[in-house]
């Protein structure tokens, strides 16, 4: 249920902002640990369950206020490519 309140309060977030440029089926978030890059993912990767645990960390670290103001994950953007890659190859 927490996953479903991060990523509600995300998605409404970033309709306030410039979200033209994410793609239908796709979510932006936000990654790193003190520069936050931004990257552009499939919502099929929200059913996996690797990623669901960057969504409990960011959960923990952030509640449901992402200064970003949209998704926001705190772990490294090595570690998040790592993780991503593994999934794009399933």
């Amino acid at each position: 249920m927490a996953i479903h309140q991060i990523l509600r309060r995300s998605l409404s977030a970033g309709k306030r902002s410039n979200s033209t440029d994410v793609p239908k089926g796709h979510l932006a978030v936000y990654v790193g640990e003190s520069e936050k890059k931004r990257f552009v993912i499939p919502l099929s990767y929200l059913n996996e369950p690797l990623f669901q645990d960057l969504l409990c960390r960011a959960e923990e670290e952030f509640g449901f206020d992402h200064p970003m103001g949209g998704l926001t994950i705190p772990c490294s953007q090595d570690l998040f490519i790592n993780l991503t890659s593994s999934l794009a190859r399933r």
